[in-house]
């Protein structure tokens, strides 16, 4: 049986990681013409070059269920083309003990997935956007082709870059509001800094512009420095940079919760977080689906066709997900349930039809 583990194991690992040097490699060739289109005097193509190669373990995260349903389809599909499957079956191996071979490099593949997306992708993410934006920032006032919006009780606030610790701030458009739709003030700093030193700490803002609103007139007045306490910390800020789909999960935790704290809506960000908590399932479910096609309709097909079907399967899978996302938001689905429910009808799916090949 080792023998068998062996042989199952590499043709997958194989498989999985062809499947993943290609569809990466495409990734990051649009990635790379999108970012070149974004590019002008301060953000160069060298500048977009080093900003895709830094987004590229994000991008191998989010690609790795499908890097293993490729590996099972392509990795069973050429022991199956040999005729290995066969002789296995033959000698009394079960289809259910090929499935436990298949899934132990899954597993392998699970939990890289797990700490490259924890770990690995979100801090270079950080700094690919971090850098990005602060290169691409147009210096004197807000850029709002870039950068985010938040909201701080009676504040919005608009960053055009955010350094990868969350600790230095470019950029800072402040507009107070009193609580509805009449602004009382807005300003504009042109840096800021965490500062620790005191017994609170604050945000210290550098070269600020700041008008505000007294009756039927316009106050205006300029400051080298000033003082900025908001509930906005360094670690929180560093999460803010990353586009949700490519936050760590415990990171989109504390962002989903400092949202709904703020009466914001946060059921995008709780999606992405429980859509990242499952994503070992899905590479699971995935797995699956394509041991089935390897035993059924795909023994004998050629290898074109079975790549053929892992990018099927792979996207409708992916366009289930999608279809998901803006449904839960409409009509109020939990995003644990949004989550889960594609994963679930797959994985019922796959059981059902390994059933009937046993």
């Amino acid at each position: 049986m080792k023998r068998l583990d062996r042989l199952v194991r590499n043709a997958m690992i194989l498989a999985s990681a062809g499947t993943i040097v290609v569809v990466v490699c495409l990734d990051l060739t649009f990635s790379l013409i999108d970012q070149m289109q974004d590019t002008n005097d301060g953000y160069t193509t060298v500048d977009a070059l080093a900003y895709v190669l830094r987004t590229a373990p994000a991008s191998v995260y989010e690609l790795l269920p499908f890097a293993a349903l490729g590996g099972a389809l392509i990795g069973l599909g050429i022991l199956a083309s040999s005729n290995e499957l066969v002789v296995m079956q033959s000698a009394g191996v079960s289809v259910g003990r090929i499935v436990y071979a298949v899934l132990k490099p899954a597993l392998a593949i699970m939990l890289l997935g797990l700490l490259l997306g924890e770990y690995v992708a979100p801090p270079l993410e950080r700094e690919a956007q971090s850098d990005r934006a602060a290169l691409r920032r147009a210096g004197g006032a807000a850029n709002f082709e870039q950068g985010a919006w938040y909201k701080s009780g009676d504040e919005f606030i608009h960053i055009n870059a955010i350094s990868p610790d969350g600790a230095s701030l470019i950029g800072v458009s402040r507009y107070r509001t009193d609580g509805g739709q009449q602004l009382l003030a807005a300003s504009f700093a042109e840096h800021a800094e965490y500062m620790t030193d005191a017994a609170t700490p604050y945000w210290r803002l550098r070269e600020v512009r700041q008008s505000a609103l007294e009756g039927d007139r316009v106050v205006t007045g300029s400051f080298a420095e000033q003082e900025w306490r908001v509930d906005l910390s360094p670690e929180l800020l560093g999460v803010l940079l990353v586009e949700p789909d490519r936050q760590s999960i415990s990171g989109l935790y504390r962002l989903a919760r400092f949202l709904a704290a703020e009466g914001l809506d946060s059921t995008a960000h709780f999606l992405a977080f429980w859509k990242k908590l499952l994503q070992p399932l899905s590479t699971l479910v995935l797995v699956l689906v394509a041991v089935f096609f390897v035993f059924g309709p795909l023994r004998e097909a050629t290898m074109g066709f079975r790549v053929f079907v892992a990018l099927s399967v792979g996207l409708v899978f992916t366009i289930a997900q999608r279809i998901m996302e803006p449904v839960s938001l409409l009509f109020g689905i939990s995003p644990l349930l949004a989550a889960a429910l594609p994963i679930l009808l797959f994985a019922i799916f796959g059981w059902t039809l390994l059933r009937r090949i046993n």
